[in-house]
């Protein structure tokens, strides 16, 4: 307490009135706060200004301060404007350098209402005014419930997941109360459990994992919209899967079998005669699952992409003057 000028720190005068005090205070916190000021040792300066507050808002610690700071009246009786921003009464008390008479001083300044009313004052509270933020703290004065905001994110899951269901981790910001009472960013991690069947764009609730709420508020609620990862092979659209069958001309005109990956492993599929680029083949069900025993699984389809042979020798290229004989053909016509 020696070492610091708790006034000087505030930037106001000795004799400064409590509501002086308090506006300086606001001034300065909103100045220093580590979340918003780009002032050099910003930290530092808001935990001193946390600091001058706390002992100058108090009477009892105020008028102790000054007395072991050297701050001492010259003359025999407080000052009135001295005494107002103590909080007691010039006329009745006076100030002498001996230790009887500090008691006495301080005992007043406990016992009057006007010191009451201020020293149980949260200045926490004051701060979440300032920063323009809720006070997350539980008021013990003000008996004030608040119910806690609902939180959105985003929980990003491989399609494979949709048909066996996955638990996943998902990490997000939050707030807790640091040791003035304001809320300071965290972060924390869920792990969450993500149903079979889900689909892309879905919303999943978790009850009471939103931000906290204030006093005996509730805590709001986490939604999370599902997001399938895009996938190398498979395109989504709702809950129907689309990928793409390479096929030769030759192979897809005469028909023939090949064997084809799905999300739930390999199978035989029969391309039929005649099959022309584009054309569809639906696998009935085997889309991503339904998301109860009377939901609808999608569908998947196999979508033909013709593929032409290169043409690298003279055997090749003898070939496909004779299929260009063979047939009248021209895709223009």
């Amino acid at each position: 307490m020696k070492s610091k000028d708790y006034y000087q720190i505030l930037g106001v005068p000795r004799d400064a009135t409590l509501d002086v005090i308090k506006n300086a205070y606001r001034k300065m916190a909103r100045k220093y706060h580590p979340d918003v000021s780009r002032e050099p040792q910003a930290e530092l300066r808001f935990k001193e200004v946390g600091e001058a507050y706390k002992v100058l808002k108090d009477p009892e610690k105020r008028l102790e301060y000054d007395q072991i700071s050297g701050f001492f009246y010259t003359r025999k009786e407080v000052p009135p404007q001295a005494a107002r921003s103590y909080g007691f009464d010039a006329k009745k008390e006076t100030r002498a350098e001996t230790k009887s008479t500090k008691t006495t001083s301080s005992t007043s300044a406990r016992s009057n209402p006007r010191t009451d009313s201020h020293s149980d004052g949260n200045f926490g509270d004051i701060l979440g005014e300032v920063m323009g933020r809720p006070n997350s703290g539980p008021p013990k004065n003000r008996g004030i419930n608040v119910h806690g905001s609902d939180q959105h994110a985003k929980v990003q899951i491989d399609l494979e997941d949709t048909f066996r269901g996955t638990a996943c981790s998902v990490s997000m910001p939050t707030y807790v109360t640091d040791e003035y009472g304001m809320p300071m960013v965290s972060k924390r991690t869920l792990k969450v459990s993500v149903p079979k069947g889900i689909r892309a764009g879905q919303t999943l609730r978790l009850a009471g994992q939103g931000f906290p709420g204030t006093g005996e508020g509730k805590a709001g609620d986490l939604y999370l919209e599902v997001v399938i990862r895009p996938h190398r092979r498979y395109r989504i659209e709702g809950r129907d899967i689309y990928f793409d069958i390479p096929l030769t001309s030759t192979a897809a005109a005469v028909g023939t079998t090949v064997n084809v990956p799905t999300p739930e492993g390999s199978i035989q599929l029969s391309i039929p005669p005649g099959s022309m680029p584009g054309r569809k083949l639906r696998l009935k069900g085997k889309g991503i699952p339904g998301v109860s025993a009377d939901g609808a699984a999608g569908d998947l389809y196999a979508v033909i992409v013709n593929v032409a042979p290169p043409v690298h020798t003279v055997v090749a290229q003898k070939a496909y003057q004779a299929l260009k004989a063979a047939f009248d053909f021209s895709p223009r016509n």
